[in-house]
């Protein structure tokens, strides 16, 4: 499981880089790559709450049936 979980974040962090590579090479006004930026970050947060939510209620569930088998 900490493998799966480790191999995830790495994904994830080399999306990260790749995609905020590709918005700061291509060809664009400071204004827009700016609100793109913005915008990329703001959804990379909101991805994150969710997965992170997700996780809280799988590990309650978890907990539960150890407190209760």
């Amino acid at each position: 499981m900490r493998k799966v979980g480790n191999f995830l974040l790495g994904a994830l962090i080399g999306g990260v880089v790749g995609a905020v590579s590709v918005l700061l090479l291509t060809p664009a006004s400071g204004a827009d790559t700016q609100n793109r930026i913005t915008s990329f970050v703001r959804d990379i947060e909101d991805q994150v709450r969710q997965a992170a939510a997700t996780r809280r209620q799988e590990m309650q569930v978890e907990l539960e049936s150890l407190r209760h088998p």
